[in-house]
């Protein structure tokens, strides 16, 4: 049984580098999968919630905010093609009037209309919001002078890993701060 007031308490998750799995999504692990890891000795715990413990008839343990596993993890080397990827490789911003807005708010753009040949894929297609979409609708960007502010092209999954630094959760809690890399947002 969890005390405290909250039952959700996230623990943070490093690799055996002691860097973030991920940043973007931030590697977070719920409270009980993270004592899951504990018990079979799977990670390390390196800071844990205050005052926030479990409690089983034989033992209590605190809850860990921030754990390292003890094995690395490759992470993968190429990402996966999706429209949340490419609006982080684009920084969420329309390609075309340089807008930087909400997920909810963006689509992609086939810089190369599918109508004339062009395919889904990470070197054709881009950021953009709806209004510039419908804009340029099936027509070639140079005819219309709508030229994207970046090519597109394949980003690694370093790239996207530090395009995510650029967007921090809305949750962070103090005892990751010597893990996670987005100073001017954990300093206010």
């Amino acid at each position: 049984m969890l005390t405290g007031s909250y039952r959700h308490y996230p623990a943070l998750v490093l690799n055996a580098d002691f860097r973030p799995l991920s940043y973007f999504p931030l590697s977070l692990w719920s409270w009980q999968d993270a004592i899951r890891a504990v018990f079979l000795d799977r990670v390390t715990v390196l800071s844990e919630y205050e005052g926030v413990e479990v409690h089983s008839p034989s033992c209590t343990l605190t809850v860990p905010s921030v754990i390292a596993l003890k094995e690395f993890v490759e992470t993968a080397r190429q990402p996966a093609f999706t429209r949340f990827n490419v609006f982080l490789r684009d920084n969420f911003r329309c390609q075309y009037c340089h807008a930087r807005l909400p997920a909810q708010e963006l689509t992609f753009d086939h810089v190369i209309p599918r109508c004339r040949g062009g395919r889904t894929s990470w070197e054709n297609v881009v950021t953009a919001c709806s209004p510039c979409n419908l804009a340029k609708g099936g027509k070639m960007p140079e005819d219309i002078a709508m030229t994207p502010l970046s090519r597109p092209m394949r980003p690694t999954t370093r790239r996207l890993q530090a395009n995510g630094r650029h967007f921090p959760p809305n949750y962070l809690h103090e005892s990751w701060r010597d893990y996670l890399y987005w100073d001017s947002v954990l300093e206010s």
